[in-house]
């Protein structure tokens, strides 16, 4: 039988800066909301534009990355999994419900003015930060160049 598959791959503008908040064990967490647009004709041939929010979680290191250098405005790319959550309304006693983006790698886009820091373009264009979760089947890589193993591969092809 095949597994499941509960990825989430994400490029848009935040929302608001992030909050980052420590559990009572220690570990951080950081919320923000990303907003994504869409382009589409409506019926009448008419150019409409729709944005969606998506709430989005990062844990440990990451959140402590997040919350240091995204602000709003600032244009990222985001990977993570789906997860919804359920909780009792203490006012009304009814079962509310939140789905949110757990991000499990970030990398920042834009140019320079949208950066807010000292660093030159070029430096924080190609960053990626990757956060492995606590569970053992999941994994994830921080963007890396690839080219060494590219060449290391090239040996093993039958051509």
């Amino acid at each position: 039988m095949a597994k499941g598959l509960n990825k989430v791959m994400l490029i848009g503008h935040l929302g608001n800066d992030p909050e980052l908040r420590t559990t009572t064990s220690g570990q951080s967490v950081a919320n923000f909301t990303l907003a994504t647009n869409e382009s589409f004709k409506d019926s009448s041939g008419n150019l409409q534009e729709r944005t969606e929010w998506h709430r989005i979680i990062t844990w440990g290191k990451l959140a402590e990355i997040c919350n240091q250098y995204l602000k709003k405005g600032r244009q990222v790319y985001v990977e993570g999994r789906l997860q919804t959550r359920s909780w009792d309304d203490a006012k009304s006693g009814e079962k509310k419900y939140a789905t949110e983006i757990v991000c499990s790698d970030m990398q920042m886009l834009g140019g320079q003015r949208e950066q807010g820091s000292g660093q030159s373009s070029n430096e924080n264009n190609s960053q990626g930060y990757g956060h492995q979760e606590n569970s053992s089947n999941t994994l994830s890589q921080t963007t890396s160049p690839s080219v060494p193993m590219l060449e290391n591969e090239k040996d093993d092809l039958p051509f």
